[in-house]
């Protein structure tokens, strides 16, 4: 099967489209065909050595995480999933592997795909999807009525967070580029800033500052909030992590693979609450200079990236 596949870590140059063998799922694993795969800034960030910390030293590596397509495969133990079924997920944070034509996956990181929902849109949810509902109703539990402010609302994780906190009765304000505050707008986001915006007329305004971009200053971040409110950052680096170690409001977070949740997506997903734009599709054979590009620009302005394979397409 194709894959592309990396021997060390470094920039988009050290990626390759190889040939390899397809991996045999064991205990409590899943073998899925891909037919859709969708990028992720925390693919590069891996690749690159970013968060090798986490995950390790190991080589040759897959790239790629969040996909939809159809098992091939189940391992011994796995009773929720069969061969044929139609589903979405994300590879382990350790062993990725979602763009290539099969990718290996924990049961408990795939469920069953929302069947009028495309493999195209399926694959923009898993990451992004999961990290904004573990976030806002896991580590916030955000309650109807509250206020929260997305540091990047119209991102991949910033828009699905303002999709699920105004489906929940919360009040969403945020920042975005200038050229896109009628995206904002059109999402049900009020108040909308840019990205250096003066902080002092939202001071003490919301419950919850979701930090998606990792680059809103502390102290800004601080005068947002109203007394007993919460900063979450979803960029883990050391200096973070140690920050949200000490007493306060800040907390840095990585979204964890826990199927009820990635349920609860995959359902609103279904239902039209959520939904990622797609700017462009590529195949398999056509991603590595796709990923560079999207690497170098370091935004997929109009939405997400979406890698295909032969069966996707």
């Amino acid at each position: 099967m194709k894959s592309i596949q990396y021997h060390r870590y470094g920039g988009p140059e050290v990626m390759q489209l190889e040939d390899i063998d397809p991996p045999r799922p064991g205990a409590g694993e899943v073998l899925i065909r891909v037919h859709a795969a969708a990028a992720n800034p925390m693919d590069w960030k891996i690749r690159s050595g970013q968060m090798k910390v986490v995950t390790g030293r190991s080589f040759p590596r897959g790239v790629g995480h969040d996909f939809a397509g159809v098992v091939e495969a189940v391992g011994d133990g796995v009773t929720r999933l069969g061969v044929g079924d139609e589903v979405l997920g994300a590879a382990p944070l350790k062993t990725p592997g979602a763009f290539a034509e099969m990718v290996l996956a924990e049961e408990q990181g795939v469920v069953i795909k929302p069947a009028g929902l495309s493999f195209e849109d399926a694959a923009t949810i898993p990451t992004v999807g999961v990290t904004a509902y573990q976030a806002l109703i896991g580590k916030a539990n955000l309650q109807a009525g509250q206020a929260i402010f997305i540091h990047g609302c119209l991102g991949g994780v910033g828009r699905a967070a303002a999709q699920i906190a105004l489906v929940h009765g919360t009040s969403v304000g945020g920042s975005c580029r200038a050229t896109a505050v009628r995206d904002a707008r059109d999402l049900g986001i009020d108040p909308i800033v840019d990205f250096d915006f003066d902080s002092a007329p939202l001071r003490g305004r919301f419950d919850l500052v979701f930090d998606t971009a990792g680059t809103l200053p502390a102290k800004v971040a601080r005068t947002l909030l109203k007394p007993g409110g919460r900063i979450i950052d979803i960029n883990p680096t050391p200096a973070k992590f140690a920050r949200s170690a000490l007493p306060g409001p800040f907390r840095v977070m990585i979204a964890q693979p826990v199927t009820e949740d990635l349920e609860a997506v995959a359902q609103a997903a279904g239902q039209g609450v959520l939904r990622l734009p797609i700017a462009r599709t590529v195949p398999l054979t056509s991603a590595i200079p796709a990923l560079t590009e999207l690497e170098r620009t370091g935004t997929s302005k109009g939405g997400k990236l979406i890698i295909t394979t032969e069966q996707g397409r």
